[in-house]
């Protein structure tokens, strides 16, 4: 893939997750043409978030663990809105990932932040931390990740985003890490 076949585009697109009828408003960051076939690299509008489940026995132990399971999602969530509305968040369930509304607090140094590890073990993943709250005695905690949350789409011929089949995700993750770090080069370029 050549840097001419990558465009800007910034246009607003609704993307919506067939299987949950969910959707998510997104701007198109890149366009992008693979086998003939169009993609698009989208970013939502608004803040991505991600609930945490702290395991663990004491302390020292304990472990913040993603919440991936939608029945757990689904209890916990009114409680996640209600906290996150006294910091003036609108927490949302749209496809593919939970956002909130509203602005984030100013990051300053005595934030409370979370390291996870990436799969690639040499790369972090920095999130900051919004809220917690308890759920049949398990603390729980919502954090925003610091680095943009890209969705790669397959546009299709009514040029409509698509979530990409779990095949086509594999084929194409290699140059998804390439095209986001360029992505993020110009985020940290555009923050200076």
């Amino acid at each position: 893939m050549h840097e001419d076949d990558l465009e800007i585009n910034g246009e607003t697109i609704v993307l919506t997750d067939d299987e949950t009828g969910r959707t998510i408003t997104c701007t198109i960051e890149r366009f992008l043409e693979v086998d003939n076939q169009d993609y698009a690299l989208l970013l939502p509008v608004d803040s991505p978030v991600e609930i945490f489940e702290w395991q663990g026995t004491d302390d020292e132990d304990e472990e913040a663990v993603p919440v991936e399971d939608e029945a757990i999602i689904d209890q916990v969530f009114a409680i996640a809105k209600a906290v996150l509305e006294e910091q003036n968040l609108t927490l949302k369930r749209t496809a593919v990932m939970l956002t909130v509304e509203g602005e984030l607090p100013d990051l300053d140094e005595e934030d409370e932040f979370l390291d996870l590890a990436a799969e690639d073990e040499d790369e972090v993943e920095e999130l900051q931390f919004l809220a917690s709250f308890y759920y049949e005695e398990q603390e729980f905690a919502v954090y925003a990740p610091l680095d943009p949350c890209f969705i790669l789409v397959r546009m299709d011929e009514d040029n409509q985003p698509k979530l990409l089949s779990p095949e086509e995700l594999k084929k194409l993750e290699p140059m998804l890490a390439m095209i986001e770090d360029q992505l993020f080069d110009e985020f940290e370029a555009a923050g200076s």
